[in-house]
């Protein structure tokens, strides 16, 4: 039996003309009005929709509600759809192992998959399926982001993100090499290539672009530092792509010399939902493929523009395996209300403000644990590093300890009292060494380091 192969059934040429890259993107997003972007987004909405029907794993999600196949007829009735989220894809995968039901891998004429995991940062690590599509689609959109940003063919760039079953570190390869033309070094986490090894590959061809997770990225100035590579110069990295998070990027570019640092935002499911233009004043949401929504965190309808939610992603594109209608990422933002320099006519959130998943209630108060990252930083008795942990007592309250890396025995007084007007709640403040943390948070192993042990769970 012949079977397509790979790139026959992605039609990357057909893919360029839909999702543009380059100045074919920037001119077509300018001119474009909100409502021709709406038209689009709703024609890719209905093919998607034809698509989710056709797999078990949807039929049942929306039957179960009562939802029939006319009930929805175009992206206004989108909001009809039950969310979903890893818990149901993981069930899924219990019931249908090994690969579950919802990527539509029956048939002998099925396209191409490709099978990667998640890190696991909240549990079991989820499998994640691609079809040549979605991942082509995927992959631009991460190239587009860094051609906007600058990346060409005078660029190297120094990736740290991680490989093996991960999915980061090698849609990330496949996304430089393919549509930016830049020189890329995938170094991937310091247990794939030792720190000290990869700020020495980084002078060596002299790096001009780092992406990856900023929590190691700064760790990588001060290992190249140490080894008398001083970043801006030996190494002279102009630049970072990278999840800033609630951080001021101020501590990481100081850190590389001056680079200017951007932020993105995407998960293993979805690929590249948002990035920062160059004027770095918000991600822009990429909707001619993505759709988002921002819904209230204890899963009850919209919330207002400007204020917190859990984003909620359709990938319009990903209609081959694995399609992705109203996934709740669990990661929270918000919608910008104000207006944008660049002309683009794509909405722009605030980028990743915490998980509500990973939000701790302490006496009432709502604590997400990436905020102490923006409490902490550009303090240069400190090394930004930090882990917070939770523990009931006999009584049954319950406590967080928050464990934070000094500089050479520094003792800061005022931590406590940051932290309780920051956070909004007394909490307690371990001091440790520089590296102090690292066991706890893996930074040397995970793509993401771990911020929150939970031991009531």
């Amino acid at each position: 039996m012949s079977h397509p192969t790979y790139f026959e059934t992605a039609d990357t040429a057909q893919l360029l003309r839909d999702y543009p890259i380059g100045e074919a993107f920037t001119a077509r997003y300018t001119r474009m009005s909100r409502d021709e972007l709406r038209a689009r987004q709703n024609a890719q909405f209905l093919k998607l929709m034809a698509r989710g029907w056709q797999l078990p794993f949807y039929a049942r999600h929306w039957g179960a509600k009562g939802i029939e196949p006319g009930d929805i007829r175009g992206l206004d009735d989108i909001v009809k759809l039950p969310t979903y989220d890893k818990s149901d894809l993981m069930a899924s995968i219990a019931a249908h192992p090994p690969f579950g039901d919802f990527a539509g891998l029956g048939g002998a004429d099925r396209p191409p998959a490709i099978l990667h995991t998640t890190s696991g940062t909240t549990g079991k690590p989820q499998t994640l399926l691609f079809g040549p599509k979605g991942r082509e689609v995927g992959n631009l959109l991460v190239g587009r982001h860094a051609r906007w940003l600058g990346v060409g063919a005078d660029d190297v760039v120094h990736s740290v993100y991680g490989h093996g079953m991960i999915n980061g570190g090698h849609y990330i390869r496949e996304a430089y090499t393919r549509f930016t033309n830049a020189i890329f070094l995938s170094a991937g986490t310091g247990i794939e290539t030792r720190s000290a090894t990869q700020v020495q590959l980084m002078a060596d061809f002299g790096v001009t672009t780092i992406v990856g997770f900023v929590d190691y990225i700064r760790k990588l100035a001060e290992v190249a530092r140490e080894a008398g590579l001083v970043p801006g110069e030996q190494i002279p990295v102009k630049r970072i792509i990278g999840h800033l998070g609630t951080e001021d990027r101020a501590a990481t570019e100081a850190a590389w010399g001056g680079a200017e640092a951007f932020d993105w935002y995407g998960v293993g499911d979805t690929g590249s939902i948002a990035g920062e233009g160059p004027d770095r004043d918000g991600l822009y949401v990429w909707e001619d493929a993505q759709y988002l929504e921002l819904l209230e965190l204890d899963g009850g309808g919209a919330v207002p523009r400007g204020q917190k939610g859990d984003m909620v992603v359709t990938c319009l594109y990903k209609d081959d395996i694995a399609p992705c209608i109203r996934f709740n990422t669990h990661d929270v933002s918000a919608f910008r209300t104000d207006g944008n320099a660049t002309g683009m006519v794509f909405d722009r959130i605030e980028g990743f403000l915490g998980r509500s998943d990973n939000m701790v209630k302490l006496r009432g108060i709502n604590i997400f644990p990436h905020a102490v990252a923006a409490l902490i930083e550009n303090r240069p008795e400190l090394t930004g590093e930090y882990i917070c942990s939770v523990r009931r007592d006999a009584a049954g309250r319950d406590e967080m300890t928050v464990t934070i890396e000094a500089r050479d025995g520094a003792a800061p007084a005022d931590l406590p009292n940051l932290l309780r007007r920051g956070l909004g709640i007394e909490v307690a403040v371990q001091l440790v060494g520089v590296g102090g943390t690292a066991a706890m948070t893996q930074i040397d192993v995970r793509q993401k380091p771990i911020r929150l042990i939970d031991e009531r769970r």
